[in-house]
């Protein structure tokens, strides 16, 4: 991140890492993870806003007030990730605070739903938006890249069903396509997708 100027977490290369933790934070840096709605801090395992404090953070935008009142508060970097520190203090980053999807009013990372479709034996790729729902403000769709033609949507949503809150189904659909789109580092190219479910209304 460069508005830290250096690392803000090292890789634990003598004790090893959990997988998919980004390591340890640095020792001359500080940070909190906070509730993005209320900015109340969260606890240990609890997901939210990755904010960190510190001599290496950037003091601001070179003539952006704006920008820099949005990302710096009392101090705080607010870095626009999500994630978590697990026990041993190992952070882990989930997804983007601006890729959230409202649920009445509830917060849904779209890579939590990602991870688990990936987990099924036919589900190549998978990626997911919120759409716009009249009663819901948005609604988790997900796009599919099947490795067989004989899952259904029906097996794509029964498969989810069990393993997340209500709130988190997948209740804008299913809908499958041979590709997702992604930039040439890998992230998905979630605007396109949205456009593609835009265009079909």
């Amino acid at each position: 991140m460069s508005e830290v100027c250096m690392a803000s977490h090292l890789p634990d290369i003598v004790d090893g890492q959990p997988f998919g933790s980004v390591g340890k934070l640095a020792s001359n840096l500080e940070m909190k993870i906070v509730d993005p709605e209320n900015h109340m801090e969260r606890r240990r395992g609890e997901v939210g806003e990755i904010c960190i404090r510190g001599p290496t953070v950037m003091l601001g935008y070179i003539n952006k007030p704006k920008e820099t009142g949005e990302c710096i508060r009392d101090g705080w970097m607010h870095t626009g990730d999500l994630g978590y520190v697990d026990n041993d203090g190992y952070l882990f980053i989930v997804d983007r605070l601006k890729e959230l999807i409202k649920v009445k009013g509830f917060q849904v990372p779209p890579a939590e739903l990602e991870n688990i479709l990936l987990c099924h034996p036919l589900i190549h790729d998978a990626a997911v938006v919120g759409i716009p729902d009249a009663d819901m403000g948005e609604a988790p769709k997900a796009y599919v890249v099947r490795s067989s033609n004989e899952l259904t949507e029906e097996e794509v949503k029964l498969f989810i069903k069990d393993k997340v809150s209500p709130y988190k189904q997948l209740s804008g659909g299913v809908e499958f396509v041979k590709e997702i789109p992604k930039s040439p580092s890998g992230k998905i190219l979630r605007r396109l997708l949205r456009e593609r479910n835009q265009s079909k209304l």
